[in-house]
């Protein structure tokens, strides 16, 4: 699945030069409609899901556009980015940071929430799911206030609460008043604190409703990885970034655990 149809399509065609046989579906995990058609196709051709990695995320925005880590060292040099857990990070806060939390936060944390709540439903027993977060939501979570703290790491907090505190921080980047209120300044951080934790809602979610069906859940961090968004310089490349993530996804059938954890290196 992809975006741009164009790109999969190629992804399509190398993978059959290779022996292989996927079949390409188009999503754009901003658009609720394009997650719905893709839900229809699914239950249409397969009845079912067995494995979901939610891969798709953006690191910042500039001007509309988003800028992939081939900026990585004008970017560096400004001081307004780190490479770290998978992606260019910005850390100061640059004139059209607030304007770009918006755009980061739809993709990043709304885009793959609404993918679980239309998919997630589809998973059949011994199912597994991936969310691909970054090692850059314990250093931003280690940044916001204590009280931010306290609720992000509360074992009791609901995908509703979380969903406020991420409208909170977008409205309050948007006023230039997010430090004031106590969090990180990086757009990215905040958005994958959001998607580490609501990983750990989902799972504690699986767990009460379908305990029996042992479908495991977690987030990751696959590092700095050579992709588009990750860069040339990146120190790993696709095949070493896919390790942990697949693991997690063909985690064996007997497997208790890991589920609702944050796995890095």
């Amino acid at each position: 699945m992809a975006r741009d149809e164009a790109q999969g399509q190629a992804a399509v065609q190398q993978l059959q030069a290779e022996g292989l046989s996927p079949r390409f579906h188009q999503l754009d995990i901003t658009d609720l409609q394009s997650i719905r058609a893709l839900r229809h196709f699914l239950c249409q051709e397969y009845g079912g899901l067995d494995v979901l990695v939610n891969n798709a995320g953006i690191a910042f925005q500039r001007k509309g556009s988003v800028h992939r880590v081939r900026d990585l060292p004008r970017f560096l040099q400004l001081g307004w980015a780190e490479p770290m857990g998978g992606a260019c990070v910005v850390q100061n806060r640059p004139p059209w940071e607030g304007k770009g939390a918006e755009v980061t936060m739809k993709t990043n944390f709304d885009g793959t929430r609404d993918v679980c709540t239309e998919l997630l439903p589809l998973m059949r027993p011994g199912g597994r799911v991936v969310n691909l977060s970054s090692l850059m939501c314990l250093r931003a979570l280690k940044s916001c206030s204590p009280e931010l703290q306290q609720k992000f790491r509360s074992e009791t907090i609901t995908e509703e609460e979380l969903v406020g505190l991420m409208k909170k921080f977008v409205g309050d980047a948007k006023k230039g008043v997010h430090k004031k209120e106590g969090w990180p300044d990086t757009t990215y951080g905040v958005t994958k604190i959001g998607v580490t934790v609501l990983s750990r809602i989902q799972a504690r979610h699986l767990s009460e409703q379908r305990g029996g069906d042992k479908i495991l859940l977690n987030a990751c961090c696959p590092g700095w990885v050579r992709t588009d968004m990750g860069g040339p310089n990146a120190t790993k490349s696709p095949e070493e970034g896919a390790e942990i993530p697949v693991y997690l996804a063909l985690l064996p059938p007997d497997a208790e655990g890991p589920h609702g954890q944050f796995v890095m290196e």
